[in-house]
């Protein structure tokens, strides 16, 4: 050891989020205070808080309803919970929740082999990959035979209604958190694969680490997210200074041009670990467009067929008390917000 030195972690990116500057996030002000409220409780306040906190109101909300769906009292196991919200966010890629749910379901006394593969999960769980795959990228194509398969009498596992609606509760709440996570470009967490990182002594051949690329001045590349994005930031401000010399369609073609030549799409999104990749099957399968133009739309339910007010609150409320109330409150949050 003494011949080596000692391993140092340094940070990968600065901030909990790629897109909004840290001084924002952090500013002093009444919005410090569900900060405070949320570290008591949890014992720790993650980027996804601290993003959010910029609307308190939606926050608070949020913060109820995911403490009722992981905590509370409830038909499902604390740890299948979880494992649940585990399997919804690795068919996203998003590692930040897969890495978070992880450490939550180990927690909860969930073994570790069941994130080695969902071919070591219970076979119950198993049985919600393809109502979790259908509401993650095309939820149009759900039928009732999906459900029926899972609660009716001859289904093996057979799911309660209990259970089958927390169960797609979590799956919903995980997918659209999600969309939150790359959406404000959240960075790792301190603990997660990407957040810090030790750097492997190497004082013989510093530039050839098998496991990570160097620079030719024998540096250790880091690829920073945070980084990558700037620069396409960067492009973007140059494309618009520019705007006044182009015409509406070249500056589209411009900036696809830009953004395709100068980043990777890997490199700003980051390529999924293999503990994300090792929990979701059939990867293949992804988001397409509801109705390609010359096709035939699939049926669908119209609007004016179905109410929140009428059927999902009172259905949610009464297999899963208080969840309809929960949710019917973060609805009404969402259209008060602005920027």
């Amino acid at each position: 050891m003494s011949e080596q030195g000692v391993e140092v972690p340094r940070a990968l990116a600065s901030g909990p989020s790629a897109f909004i500057p840290a001084k924002e996030i952090l500013k002093e002000g009444p919005d410090q205070d569900i900060l405070i409220e949320s570290f008591l409780s949890m014992g720790r306040v993650d980027h996804i808080t601290m993003v959010m906190a910029l609307h308190p109101a939606y926050l608070s909300c949020f913060l109820r309803t995911q403490h009722a769906l992981l905590e509370m009292d409830g038909p499902l196991p604390r740890h299948w919970r979880h494992y649940i919200v585990v399997m919804a966010a690795a068919r996203h890629h998003c590692s930040y929740a897969v890495q978070q749910h992880s450490a939550g379901f180990l927690e909860a006394g969930g073994e570790e082999s069941w994130l080695s593969g969902l071919q070591h999960a219970p076979t119950k769980l198993r049985s919600l990959k393809t109502l979790n795959k259908l509401l993650a990228h095309r939820p149009w194509l759900i039928t009732q035979k999906h459900v029926q398969e899972l609660v009716c009498p001859g289904a093996d596992p057979r799911w309660s209604l209990a259970e089958l609606i927390h169960a797609v509760v979590l799956m919903a709440h995980a997918h659209s958190l999600c969309s939150f996570v790359w959406g404000c470009g959240l960075n790792p967490e301190p603990d997660h694969i990407g957040g810090y990182t030790f750097q492997l002594p190497s004082p013989i051949h510093p530039a050839h680490s098998p496991q990570c690329p160097a620079h030719e001045d024998g540096r250790q590349e880091i690829v920073d997210g945070a980084m990558e994005v700037e620069v396409l930031m960067q492009r973007m401000v140059e494309l618009q200074l520019q705007e006044e010399e182009c015409t509406q369609e070249e500056m589209v073609t411009r900036f696809e041009r830009e953004r395709s030549e100068s980043i990777p799409t890997a490199v700003v999104r980051g390529a999924p670990p293999d503990l994300v990749l090792r929990l979701v099957e059939d990867q293949e399968f992804r988001y397409e467009d509801f109705a390609p133009r010359g096709e035939q739309s699939p049926n669908t339910m119209r609007a004016q067929d179905y109410s929140w007010e009428d059927h999902g609150f009172s259905l949610v409320n009464r297999l899963l008390p208080d969840m309809g109330q929960l949710l019917d409150e973060k609805f009404q949050v969402q259209p008060t917000l602005t920027f």
